[in-house]
């Protein structure tokens, strides 16, 4: 088995998967990029040293395929995996009565399907390079608490919270570590999006709109360095994030009222 530690990135071709990438590459890991877009992977590989990155295409909605990519990056990385950060994800807004029956389930598919499938595949990997292994899973001020304009995304955030929980309990006689990054809006190219396809406004236009601010990526970097390397659960991202948190633990009815005064979504 390799000396250098390794990390494998879903959502490694552009945003947040980029930035950590980036960040862990630097600090020596070996770097595993899982995406659809290929050549968003190969921008990503221009910024890691050479030598030290892994890239495989694959859909994290299917089952086999994580198998498959998984196996090649440990073949790849010297024969382990210490990190695996599952952060594949696709925004989606709007009342729930805009969203097609194809955006939910998608939605629903890459960003909690995905995560399920990511944790199940990684698991007798993450076993072997135990004590200090780490599922790192990409959850979002939306899974804080639910806002209007954002049902299904909500929810599929919410239920990447409740995964990472009961991970942490089911894993922990393994000496896994279990994580989470709960960021607000961050600076990547989800928010050129359009929230769903009744709307041609970006996100980012939304965003601005609200008087909301947007986190550079480069603070989710360092704060996935700190959640797998310390002991907090969740970790909050950016300043809406945490003002969200500490609003759901000791301002509960303010933070309802608040909601209900806005359609914006939360985060991510």
């Amino acid at each position: 088995m390799s000396d250098h530690q390794a990390i494998f990135i879903t959502g490694g071709g552009s945003g947040i998967g980029r930035a950590v990438a980036q960040y862990f590459g630097a600090r020596g890991w070996f770097v595993g990029l899982g995406d659809i877009d290929s050549e968003g992977m190969k921008g990503t590989a221009a910024l890691i040293p050479d030598g030290a990155s892994f890239s495989h295409k694959f859909d994290v909605r299917d089952r086999a395929a994580w198998d498959t990519a998984l196996e090649a990056f440990v073949d790849a990385s010297g024969g382990r995996v210490d990190v695996l950060f599952n952060n594949a994800g696709i925004p989606i807004g709007g009342s729930l009565s805009e969203n097609s029956v194809d955006e939910i389930e998608r939605c629903l598919d890459i960003n909690l399907k995905g995560v399920l499938f990511g944790a199940q595949a990684a698991l007798p990997y993450l076993q072997k390079t135990a004590p200090g292994s780490c599922l790192l899973n990409t959850a979002s001020a939306a899974g804080i608490y639910g806002t209007g304009g954002a049902s299904v995304y909500s929810a599929t955030k919410f239920g990447v919270r409740a995964i990472t929980e009961s991970l942490d309990a089911e894993w922990d006689e393994f000496g896994i570590k279990v994580r989470s990054l709960m960021p607000s809006f961050i600076d990547t190219p989800l928010l050129e999006h359009a929230p769903n396809a009744g709307t041609n406004e970006a996100i980012r236009e939304t965003v601005k709109q609200a008087g909301l601010e947007i986190t550079p990526v480069e603070e989710v970097a360092e704060a996935a360095w700190e959640a797998v390397h310390g002991e907090k659960l969740h970790t909050l991202v950016g300043k809406s994030a945490k003002r969200i948190g500490f609003a759901a633990r000791w301002m509960p009815g303010r933070l309802r009222k608040m909601v209900r005064q806005t359609t914006q979504p939360l985060g991510r």
